[in-house]
C-alpha cells in the first residue's frame, strides 16, 4: 500500500521522461545560451515560482558561473539597480513576463527590447529556458 503523503519520486516513476527533460538544458547550452545569463533566468524564476530548492540550486550555479554577488543580492529588484546590463535586463523582463503570465500583457514591447540584443533564435531559447524552469519548479514542488 503506497502512503499517501509520501514525496512523489518523478525521477523514479517516469525515467524516460525526466531523463529527456534533464537533456534540454545540454541542447539549450549547445545553442548557444550562455550559462550565466541562464542562471539569472532560472533564478529569478524560481524566486517567482517560490521554489526554495530551486532558488537554492540556482544561487549556486550563478556563483560558480562567475555571476557578480551584486547581482545576486539584487535579483529581486533588478529594475531598481544598475547592476544588469540593457541585454540582461530585456531578459529579466521577459523572463517575469512569461512566468507570471498575465493574460492582459503586451509583449511586443518586450520582444522588441530583446530584439536589440538577441537574434530571433537566441530569444527562442531564452524562451525555452523559461519554460524548462518554470516546469522544474512545479516539479520540485510538486514533490513536498
Amino acid at each position: 500500500m503506497t502512503d499517501t503523503n509520501a514525496t512523489l519520486m518523478h525521477e523514479k516513476n517516469q525515467p524516460e521522461v525526466f531523463g529527456h527533460l534533464g537533456n534540454t538544458h545540454a541542447l539549450m547550452a549547445d545553442h548557444g545560451l550562455d550559462h550565466a545569463l541562464s542562471t539569472l533566468i532560472e533564478l529569478r524564476a524560481s524566486q517567482i515560482n517560490q521554489c526554495a530548492y530551486c532558488v537554492a540550486l540556482h544561487l549556486n550555479q550563478a556563483r560558480k558561473a562567475g555571476v557578480a554577488q551584486a547581482k545576486l543580492d539584487t535579483l529581486v529588484v533588478w529594475r531598481e539597480v544598475d547592476h544588469f546590463s540593457p541585454s540582461e535586463q530585456a531578459v529579466l523582463a521577459w523572463t517575469e513576463a512569461l512566468t507570471y503570465l498575465d493574460r492582459d500583457q503586451d509583449l511586443s514591447d518586450l520582444r522588441r527590447d530583446l530584439r536589440k540584443h538577441f537574434s530571433d533564435e537566441e530569444i527562442s531559447v531564452i524562451t525555452a529556458d523559461i519554460g524548462m524552469i518554470s516546469l522544474w519548479n512545479r516539479v520540485q514542488k510538486s514533490k513536498h
